[in-house]
């Protein structure tokens, strides 16, 4: 930390900084690494768009009244092509190989798995239509879908709340005059 000077007043050569060369050499390494990352989610996203692109025949063909799917590549940190709401295709973990995958209540559900675009636009391609057929049988089964589901159900639970919260304040009430009268018992002076 502190140097004493040299009395002849000549200076010793100064070693080489070996902790900024190395620090350069990291920040290059980083860099480097950092590109190669971008690329392959490049990558990522051209397949995506690939397989968006082989989809768009099955898309064209459902009815113009149906609004379950909303298809399209998003570009966040892990990149997905979305089906509908709960099911899309996003890359396996050697960036080649395409899964199809569930969002279910109980976690994450593989539908299919491959290195094909064919093959894995025939797996969405069963799905989408398995998705029709029960938006059918919901229609033929006389459940309406959309706002005037959950309408219902929001109706049907407001009675419920009332008497929830009309108990609740009940027994607030009665605890709290229990325990304002423990807590005069406890403070009152001993004669």
């Amino acid at each position: 930390m502190w140097r004493r000077s040299n009395k002849a007043g000549s200076r010793t050569p100064e070693a080489p900084n070996v902790l900024k060369n190395a620090v350069r050499e990291a920040r290059i390494e980083a860099a480097e690494r950092s590109a190669v990352v971008v690329d392959l989610r490049d990558a990522e996203v051209a397949r995506l768009e690939l397989l968006d692109e082989a989809l768009d025949a099955v898309f064209k063909d459902i009815p113009a009244g149906v609004e379950l799917f909303d298809r399209g590549v998003s570009k966040g940190s892990v990149a997905r092509l979305w089906v509908d709401v709960i099911a899309h295709v996003e890359m396996g973990r050697d960036k080649r190989q395409y899964r199809f995958v569930l969002d279910t209540r109980y976690g994450r559900t593989v539908l299919a798995e491959s290195y094909d675009i064919p093959e894995m636009a025939q797996a969405v391609t069963r799905y989408v239509a398995r998705r029709l057929v029960e938006r059918e049988r919901a229609l033929a089964d006389g459940v309406t879908a959309g706002p005037l589901v959950t309408e219902q159900i929001v109706r049907l639970d407001r009675p419920r709340q009332r008497w929830f919260l009309l108990w609740t304040f009940f027994f607030g009430l009665i605890a709290g005059a229990a325990a304002l009268f423990l807590l005069a018992l406890l403070t009152q002076p001993h004669p």
